[in-house]
C-alpha cells in the first residue's frame, strides 16, 4: 500500500494558497488540512468558497466543524478545542495524538497524526518527542501502522524512514510552506513522489 499524504495549511491566511491547495491535491497530496487556529468562521468560509468545489471531500477541517458539514468537506480534525465530530457529519474523522499512551487509547477515528516525530521545520526549538527505538519497539507491538500517521519535521527524504518506523502516513507543514514559489513547490512536491516509491 503507498504511503499516504497530507499537507496542513500554514497556521496563517496566505494570499497564495488558494492557488497551492488545488496544485497540492492535483500531484500527489492525498488530503489537505485546513488548519487555521486563529480564524473566524467567516474567515474559514471564504478559503472554503474559494477553493474548488470538486476537491471539498479531500479537505478536512480543523476549527468551526459544522462548516464541514455545510460544504460537505471530507473530513473534521478533532484536538483539544474541539474533541467530538458534529453529530450529523459523516466523513472521515482524524485527531492529533502526543504520546504513544494517547495513539493506543485512540478509537473510532479513521486515522491520527502522531507528533513530534522529527525537529519542527515550522517551529523553532520543537524537538522530536520519540527515539528510534521508542518508534521501532512501538511497531513491533502494533500501535503504529496504516491509521497513524507521522508528524513533526517530515521532509521528502524522511519517508522512507517513516514507512520503516511502520507508519501508513505523513502530514507535512513546513517542508510545503517554507518555499512556494513555482520552482519550490514543484522540487517539493517531485521529491515527495520519488521518495515515497522508496
Amino acid at each position: 500500500m503507498s504511503m499516504r499524504l497530507a499537507v496542513i495549511t500554514d497556521p496563517e491566511f496566505r494570499p497564495d494558497e488558494t492557488e497551492i491547495i488545488p496544485r497540492l491535491l492535483g500531484e500527489g497530496i492525498d488530503r489537505v488540512h485546513l488548519r487555521k487556529p486563529g480564524a473566524t468562521e467567516a474567515d474559514l468560509r471564504h478559503l472554503i468558497e474559494s477553493l474548488p468545489a470538486t476537491l471539498y471531500p479531500r479537505l478536512t477541517l480543523h476549527d468551526n466543524l459544522s462548516l464541514a458539514v455545510e460544504y460537505g468537506l471530507g473530513g473534521v480534525h478533532l484536538n483539544r478545542r474541539n474533541p467530538e465530530p458534529p453529530a450529523v457529519f459523516r466523513g472521515m474523522v482524524s485527531r492529533s495524538c502526543h504520546s504513544l499512551d494517547e495513539v493506543s487509547a485512540c478509537r473510532g477515528v479513521d486515522y491520527l497524526f502522531l507528533s513530534p516525530i522529527f525537529d519542527s521545520i515550522s517551529k523553532s526549538g520543537y524537538r522530536a518527542a520519540f527515539s528510534v527505538a521508542v518508534l521501532r519497539d512501538a511497531a513491533a507491538q502494533g500501535l503504529l501502522g496504516p491509521r497513524v500517521w507521522a508528524l513533526g519535521g517530515v521532509r521528502p527524504d524522511l519517508l522512507p524512514q517513516v514507512r520503516a518506523y511502520g507508519f501508513g502516513g505523513a502530514a507535512l507543514l513546513g517542508c510545503i510552506w517554507q518555499d512556494t514559489s513555482t520552482q519550490g513547490l514543484r522540487r517539493t512536491l517531485h521529491d515527495l513522489q520519488n521518495y515515497r516509491k522508496i
